[in-house]
């Protein structure tokens, strides 16, 4: 279950059951108009990970009276609830790419991101009569017409900005408590050699409650192996490569290999609750971004330091795997110190 996500063109959306991306352009030469917006947006609960470049996020909580406009930057991930109105702007010369991951399987369309878009063609009050806008928003029919006609609105989510168009200046304050950069944050685990992960929760992206996911950044180094584990809460695992290649298998509840493949920066894959997964990396290493459906994941790992084969008494090991004291022995001496990552031979 892998699908290869390539450069988006400006305004095209691509899509699959759990993701989303989206890649703002950068001014250019060639263009008459020199920015990008990507409307405002009422969204589904989904988090959202910049992958390359930097730019500002508008949200506006319900009922709040100010929106918070957010400074965001490579690595930056942010847990959008549902019901909060969203916008993206790209202000610079280079390429602000962002992916969006969260469970479409209760959306208008399953399989499919619902996002009611407040402005546009297809704006939720495009489908209202000018009396009702008008007598809504206290403005005469003629002035909705300007806002709301169709033929005045062509682009469908992503809009080129005029020189002389100004947008809200970002405030750094508004990044508490709705943003963690991945690559700034302290590390959950960091194995020398093998590997480092940054795990975003309710303790430091409360959100995520709201949201009702959690995510994590994972760097293997090259060569090293992520230790076969599964999730303690029965949750989906959505995983992106943003980076690198490497290995993966996924064994199924019944012992069966559901997925045996290589992966490299730009696609995903889906890892079904009960199921266990692997990854191995290429010397070049690999960098994976992750969604798990609960906001505070616990995963049980079975191989290292940490698993529960330390745990389980020698004379239960013997008996189940039907084998001599001797080779019980050497099976529980090794992997004492390593956990989690291990790094290449």
């Amino acid at each position: 279950m892998v699908e290869k996500v390539g450069r988006i063109p400006l305004g095209v959306l691509k899509t699959s059951r759990c993701c989303v991306w989206r890649a703002l352009a950068p001014r250019s030469s060639t263009c008459t108009l020199v920015v990008s917006l990507h409307r405002a947006t009422l969204t589904p609960p989904k988090v959202a990970y910049v992958l390359e470049g930097s730019g500002v996020c508008g949200l506006t909580v319900p009922e709040a009276e100010r929106e918070k406009v957010i400074p965001v930057k490579e690595g930056d991930a942010l847990a959008i609830p549902f019901g909060y109105v969203s916008w993206w702007f790209n202000p610079n010369d280079s390429d602000l790419t962002v992916l969006f991951l969260g469970d479409t399987s209760k959306g208008h369309q399953p399989g499919r991101f619902t996002d009611f878009h407040l402005t546009g063609p297809t704006g939720i009050f495009t489908g209202f009569t000018p009396e009702f806008v008008s007598r809504a928003w206290d403005l005469s029919e003629t002035n909705v017409a300007k806002l709301v006609h169709k033929h005045n609105q062509s682009s469908m989510g992503i809009v080129k900005l005029k020189d002389s168009q100004k947008m809200p200046a970002p405030s750094a304050k508004d990044r508490d408590g709705l943003v963690v950069n991945c690559y700034e944050a302290p590390l959950d685990v960091d194995i020398k050699g093998g590997g480092c992960v940054v795990v975003l929760n309710s303790k430091n992206l409360p959100t995520v409650e709201l949201v009702g996911l959690g995510a994590d950044l994972v760097r293997l180094r090259g060569g090293a192996m992520c230790s076969p584990g599964f999730s303690c809460d029965s949750a989906y695992q959505v995983t992106y490569v943003v980076k690198g290649s490497g290995r993966v298998q996924v064994v199924g509840v019944d012992g069966k290999r559901v997925l045996e493949t290589k992966v490299s920066g730009g696609q995903l894959f889906i890892v079904p609750r009960f199921f266990v997964v692997s990854k191995i990396a290429d010397p070049e290493g690999m960098e994976w971004f992750s969604i798990i459906t609960t906001p505070n994941p616990v995963f049980s790992h079975l191989a290292g330091r940490t698993s529960v084969w330390k745990a389980i008494s020698p004379e239960v090991l013997e008996a189940s795997f039907d084998t001599t004291s001797e080779l019980e022995q050497l099976f529980r001496s090794k992997r004492t110190s390593d956990e989690i990552f291990f790094p290449a031979k």
